[in-house]
């Protein structure tokens, strides 16, 4: 299937020999480079001698994203400074941004593992591919559009937001790939449906990476778009950045780039792992990188891994669609509740739409109290909504063991965004 941009193995008993060698080189090499991970190597008792087979690599210390804040601006630096040919940083939502620099073979690496994405969804050069994601110092428009070149299809960098612009060139250049956010795509999705412009435009993929999706939203892209194929690609700065997985045209799970990281899933609360197809945060550890490699870092991500290999035939394993975050989750009398249960719950009733807002509360009784607000479905007008409101409460209530109010609210009531958008609101330590 990957014939381009192929796996470096042919199967999985050549991988997990790459995989132990760039081990055994990612550990040796970040000891005797990296200040920062000398003295964690050192406080943890571990030597790279001591790396002998995959299973050694529980005896490596955690890195975390707070290890990076510390050493801000230059982390897990490994290369001299003369070997580094950029930096990117995450969002740097809390405190000092995570910044992480790349060598020109680090580049090379995101290229190849990107462009294998592009090829994964079924690209070819005769794709014109429309990046409607952020520039800057983060990784997601510089991603996008260097594996784009590198794949060697047409790249159209407009950037998030402008839907004038955006739809636009959907019909003056015949885009036939948009790459954006869910929300994104979502605002999208609902202006070429609101202008009348679906039969004047050319769109036949939509790669949706940098936030949690659900169900529900990619089935509202899919039927106001008209586009079947619409693929999920993670992204993680500290990792590379978008491009290191994508799912395949079965949409079954997301085929991970083993051959330049290992990824873990370990429980966040006991650090150690857990069984395939339980869920747990994702730990990365790369093989290849220089400038900052990673030693079992903690996304913070939730997922799970897919047992078994895909019937694309590709070899490489597969994790489930991220579900959140671990620091996402929230706790409402004493249930520790994700985003991603209420996405599933709602994803199965046609009678909602795909935009929902969790509102906490905690009144003067000193009791906690959730506020569900769920939009109502473009195509379901007339509908009782105080009988939609109580089946949404009782099947929450089943499958999540909380009482929830909720409020029905009109179709696109709720805002949208070109970015990340906001769904939970905790009020309650304000």
């Amino acid at each position: 299937m990957l014939q381009k941009f192929p796996p470096k193995v042919k199967n999985i008993e050549e991988l997990k020999k790459l995989q132990l060698e760039r081990l055994k080189w990612t550990v040796t090499h970040a000891y005797n480079n990296s200040s920062f991970y000398n003295r964690k190597f050192n406080e943890a008792g571990v030597k790279p001698d001591d790396i002998k087979t995959l299973n050694d690599i529980v005896k490596l210390p955690f890195t975390t994203a707070q290890d990076l804040r510390d050493e801000y601006p230059f982390p897990l630096k490994s290369v001299d400074f003369r070997d580094i040919i950029r930096i990117h940083a995450s969002s740097g939502t809390t405190g000092k941004r995570k910044i992480l620099s790349y060598t020109d073979r680090d580049i090379e690496d995101w290229l190849y593992m990107f462009a294998r994405c592009y090829e994964m969804a079924g690209l070819t050069e005769e794709d014109r591919v429309q990046i409607c994601v952020g520039y800057g110092v983060w990784t997601a428009g510089f991603g996008f559009q260097i594996g784009c070149e590198k794949f060697g299809a047409m790249s159209i960098p407009t950037g998030p937001g402008n839907l004038d612009l955006q739809c636009e060139f959907l019909i003056d250049f015949q885009s036939t790939v948009i790459c954006c956010t869910a929300s994104m795509a979502l605002l999208m999705a609902e202006e070429i449906n609101k202008r009348g412009i679906r039969d004047k435009i050319n769109l036949k993929k939509i790669i949706l990476g940098s936030e949690r999706t659900s169900d529900s939203i990619i089935r509202k892209i899919s039927s106001l778009t008209g586009v079947n194929d619409i693929f999920d690609i993670p992204g993680l700065t500290e990792l590379y950045g978008p491009g290191t997985g994508l799912d395949c045209k079965f949409h079954n799970g997301i085929h991970y780039w083993a051959d330049f990281y290992i990824l873990e899933i370990i429980d966040p609360d006991t650090l150690q792992p857990v069984k395939e197809g339980e869920t747990g945060e994702m730990v990365y550890t790369t093989l290849f990188k220089e400038a900052a490699p990673l030693v079992r870092y903690r996304s913070r991500d939730i997922t799970k891994i897919i047992p078994g290999i895909c019937k694309c035939g590709c070899f490489l394993p597969r994790h489930d669609r991220i579900l959140g975050r671990s620091d996402d989750m929230f706790i409402f009398r004493g249930v520790n509740i994700y985003p991603s249960e209420i996405d599933t719950i709602l994803s199965r009733i046609e009678s909602v739409g795909s935009e929902y807002q969790v509102h906490l509360n905690r009144e003067n009784d000193g009791k906690d109290y959730m506020l569900l607000k769920v939009e109502e479905s473009e195509f379901s007008k007339g509908i009782d909504r105080d009988k939609l409101s109580q089946f949404i409460q009782d099947q929450i209530k089943k499958k999540i063991m909380v009482t929830t109010a909720v409020e029905i609210v009109d179709h696109r009531a709720l805002p949208r965004s070109e970015r990340k958008t906001k769904r939970v609101f905790d009020n309650r330590f304000n």
